[in-house]
């Protein structure tokens, strides 16, 4: 396949990226970083009247300061609409970040993570539309979607609607570190929680008539250890994984408040991932059985047991795209053409993908740079970021 002309502004794209990194937005506190991908727009040449947030923040479960935002862009081309995605947020310990570059990469400056996950695929998108619009470059009609509380359940992709996105037919979210890389697939995930409640009494003088919630918790992690179901699970064929969060008490306090009273209360907070949705509803109940197992084994001097609420959440939906649908295919004949050999895999993390798919828009996902996420060790790789503007140039001018 013929190499296509590709070329944009490497500088400028870098200095967006620095830029929306110098700008702290983590979850659920995306109004300035919002902001800033505006203004970037806006100096691009998007009519601000294209530019848009929308509700979702009213609709999710959790603080959030504002909803997704929305670019739509008509094409110079006709054909069916396509919409490139990702995500505003941090993670938490992005908080204060001061990017640095040095050499080929960004750091930042003190010990805190970046945020390149997902800044760069804030700059990675920003550039895409400059550089179309400063070249005229010939495109389909195309929405862009920024989505908010990415990285604290995926929640903005869950509640936007996709009335408001212009009906599109296939879409491609920029969340990674490799641009060659074609994500085709992830798995879906549940969350839990416990409530342990036990009864309080004198640990000294008379424990017997205590029921420790931490004894109750401990006993039920064990077991789920000793079966196999914690980590990697692999049972009949099936394979996902679980994890222990949190381990505390009510409003984030520990769980008990001294060591001379049986502790009274413990809440603890987990996850099930699968590419199998029943898998992961069957590790979901393996912890469920664990705990109403083991408040019964906890006892006061008359024969009571502890009392377990046990509570779950849908986080998202598994998916797999075929290699032959269209939104595949065409990511492979984009990333030829930018001179790429892409390989399809599949992720055992969540992505906005994975509600995209749910709401009947196949998505592919590629990445733009970010190393050692969620870590003080995190870094753009800046070769991948620049390739990965190129893949969503790619993405943005070939024909079907």
């Amino acid at each position: 396949m013929t190499r296509r002309d590709l070329t944009f502004d490497e500088d400028a794209s870098i200095t967006r990226l620095l830029r929306s990194l110098a700008v702290e937005g983590v979850t659920g506190q995306e109004k300035a970083i919002g902001q800033e991908v505006v203004r970037a727009l806006v100096e691009a040449g998007v009519p601000r009247r294209a530019i848009r947030f929308d509700q979702a923040n009213a609709k999710i479960p959790l603080p959030t300061q504002t909803g997704n935002l929305i670019v739509t862009l008509p094409g110079t081309r006709p054909g069916p609409t396509r919409l490139f995605m990702t995500h505003l947020d941090t993670v938490p310990l992005c908080a204060g970040a001061v990017p640095v570059r040095k050499g080929r990469r960004i750091k930042p400056a003190g010990k805190t993570a970046l945020g390149g996950d997902n800044r760069t695929g804030v700059a990675c998108l920003v550039t895409m539309v400059a550089t179309l619009l400063e070249h005229g470059l010939p495109h389909g009609p195309m929405t862009l979607l920024f989505t908010v509380r990415e990285e604290s359940g995926l929640w903005g992709a869950r509640f936007v609607d996709v009335n408001d996105l212009g009906k599109p037919a296939l879409a491609f979210n920029v969340d990674g570190g490799s641009p060659v890389e074609l994500t085709v697939g992830a798995v879906g995930a549940e969350r839990w929680d416990v409530e342990v409640f036990g009864k309080a009494s004198h640990a000294g003088a008379h424990p017997e008539r205590g029921i420790s919630a931490t004894a109750v918790a401990a006993l039920a992690l064990a077991n789920v250890v000793k079966d196999g179901w914690f980590g990697k699970v692999i049972r009949n064929g099936s394979e996902g994984t679980s994890n222990v969060g949190t381990f505390g008490g009510a409003d984030g306090r520990p769980a008990g408040q001294a060591t001379n009273v049986v502790t009274d209360y413990a809440r603890l907070t987990g996850e099930s991932r699968s590419h199998d949705p029943r898998f992961v509803r069957a590790i979901t109940a393996a912890y469920r059985e664990a705990f109403a197992s083991a408040s019964r084994r906890v006892c006061d001097h008359n024969g009571k047991g502890a009392k377990v609420r046990f509570h779950t959440r849908l986080d998202y939906h598994p998916f797999r795209l075929q290699p032959d649908a269209e939104v595949v295919r065409l990511a492979q004949k984009a990333a030829r053409g930018a001179g790429f050999d892409p390989v399809l895999r599949v992720t055992n993390g969540g992505l906005d993908a994975n509600w995209m798919v749910r709401h009947g828009v196949p998505t592919v996902t590629f990445g733009a740079g970010q190393r050692n996420v969620h870590t003080v060790e995190e870094y753009v790789d800046l070769a991948d970021f620049r390739d990965g503007c190129r893949m969503a140039l790619a993405l943005a001018t070939v024909e079907a």
